[in-house]
């Protein structure tokens, strides 16, 4: 099995494992905290997101890039330089914007946010930012080295942490008010990036070809063509990111301050907001695990073949991401799309919110995509290209919000449809970039027997836990209805033929099960 295939199937073990154990981390907050203290930290979150990418500046993607690069050549020396120029990058801007964040809080509370108890998970949550910089650079050295493993085990890690400590801190927190709760949930989630970072360290250690002491740091005085090399691929690639960052900072103050224009007070606004981006945006999100291992594994596979200007070997890589995105995002959609009410209750215990669901569900099948789609542009040198199109559907996005949310008849509902538009127009335009680089075979009969198969697994699905099973216990028809779904869904793709057998031979279980 080749390093992409074997990187990408470690990835999304891992990735599930990471989202299960999410899951229920979300649901621990979510049952101790409510609707409320989700929303104070779901509208804390996306600042901390904006202030880690101006850290990290793009330098992951870029330190991966150029690992696969320097490895391809057998050059030690180069990458030694790579880890040396990235780590003081990003250490001294997190030692910049740590205290600035802290600084800015109370304003940023006070004014933008309209609700000042979202100062306390803004103050806790800061400490994170220095850990993330320094574990963005050895994630990334590893990438490009294609051995997943120790990012993958990092992950899973820095969630079970979180979990075990989440539960305390919040619980000891809430007597206090549920802005401290929330804070203590930042806090666990500090703790968990710190485990992880602890990990990610001790590997490199034992890994790493090179010595780590202070002669590693005077490679800096000849480094200036490997910075400039890494910025190159980095301002353009953080010019994507930041712009995700910039709109993802501005969503929440535009959706508060939208929803106050049409007559909802400042505490039924968090709660709203908790319920789409606390509750039901990460169920929505629990399938991008594949698309983010698809992603990660594409960077440097994909820029080590066109390095060595092999371009069938990068067309075949980008036909099985877009294959794989498909496939496992359509599964993801029917099964959302059709027990978005069950899968909530059994989760938070109450049903809210499951309208969001319904209601982007089938626009999501565009941000499966969306990951794979934006990879493949940097690993082509087209992060500017990707940039320009992340800005166009920001801005499309801040706007529907705005427009639609400060309507009464819309509400809460107009963000649910500005995220869903922004996604959408996001992904058309990285897939209409990559199909002016890359000559590639768009295989429409593909898609129409995928949009066949997926309406019959729907109908199949809703026929039996509406009729079939409806004197089941809410878990028994659940689990049983999307058993339904997976069975049928996967007896349709193979009977059309869109799930190939050589995909399935390169995966070693299988191999082994079908011998």
């Amino acid at each position: 099995m080749s390093k992409f295939l074997k990187g990408t199937l470690i990835l999304m073990i891992a990735g599930l494992i990471t989202r299960l154990l999410g899951f229920i981390n979300r649901i621990v907050i979510a049952r101790m905290i409510g609707e409320e203290g989700v929303g104070l930290f779901m509208m804390a979150f996306p600042t901390l997101v904006l202030v880690i990418s101006l850290v990290q500046i793009g330098l992951p993607v870029a330190i991966s890039k150029a690992v696969a690069e320097a490895e391809a050549r057998g050059d030690k020396r180069k990458t030694k330089k790579i880890l040396a120029v990235s780590l003081t990058v990003t250490i001294s801007l997190s030692l910049l914007f740590t205290p600035t964040l802290m600084l800015l809080a109370p304003y940023l509370a006070e004014t933008l946010f309209t609700d000042t108890r979202i100062y306390y998970p803004l103050i806790a949550i800061s400490p994170i930012i220095p850990i993330v910089a320094v574990s963005s650079v050895i994630r990334g050295y590893f990438q490009g080295k294609q051995n997943m493993r120790p990012a993958a085990i990092a992950q899973v890690l820095e969630q079970a942490v979180r979990i075990a400590l989440i539960a305390i801190l919040a619980k000891a927190f809430l007597p206090y008010g549920i802005e401290f709760a929330a804070a203590g949930a930042m806090i666990a989630s500090v703790l968990g990036e710190l485990a992880s970072l602890i990990y990610l360290f001790t590997v490199f250690k034992v890994k790493k070809k090179f010595p780590i002491r202070r002669n590693f740091f005077k490679s800096l005085r000849s480094s200036k063509s490997t910075l400039k090399e890494l910025m190159s691929i980095a301002i353009p690639t953080t010019g994507s990111r930041m712009i995700g960052s910039l709109s993802w900072f501005f969503e929440p103050i535009v959706v508060s301050h939208s929803l106050l224009l049409a007559g909802v007070a400042a505490g039924v606004a968090t709660k709203q907001y908790g319920l789409l981006t606390g509750y039901a945006l990460p169920l929505l999100m629990l399938p991008s695990f594949i698309t983010f291992s698809l992603s990660t594994s594409l960077v440097p596979a994909i820029s080590e073949a066109n390095a060595s200007r092999n371009h069938k070997l990068v067309e075949h890589r980008l036909q099985q991401a877009l294959r794989f995105a498909l496939l496992t995002g359509g599964l993801a959609v029917i099964v959302l799309y059709v027990y978005a009410e069950p899968l909530m209750t059994l989760m938070y215990g109450s049903p809210k919110g499951y309208e969001f669901i319904r209601l982007m569900a089938p626009f999501f099948i565009f941000h499966y995509y969306q990951g794979p789609l934006q990879a493949i542009l940097q690993a082509l040198d087209l992060a500017r290209a990707a940039m320009i199109n992340s800005l166009i559907g920001a801005i499309i996005k801040i706007s529907v919000i705005f427009a639609l949310s400060s309507q009464p008849s819309f509400g809460i509902n107009g963000a649910a449809l500005g995220i869903a538009a922004g996604t959408v127009l996001i992904t058309m335009l990285h897939f209409a970039t990559v199909l002016k680089k890359i000559q590639f075979t768009i295989y429409v009969a593909e898609y129409v027997k995928f949009i066949i198969a997926a309406v019959l697994s729907s109908i199949i699905g809703t026929l039996f836990y509406t009729k079939v099973l409806i004197e089941s216990p809410l878990v028994t028809r659940l689990l049983i209805g999307i058993l339904i779904i997976v069975i049928t869904y996967i007896l349709f793709i193979t009977m059309f033929r869109l799930l190939k057998k050589n995909d399935l031979l390169r995966i070693p279980i299988i191999n082994k099960m079908i011998r």
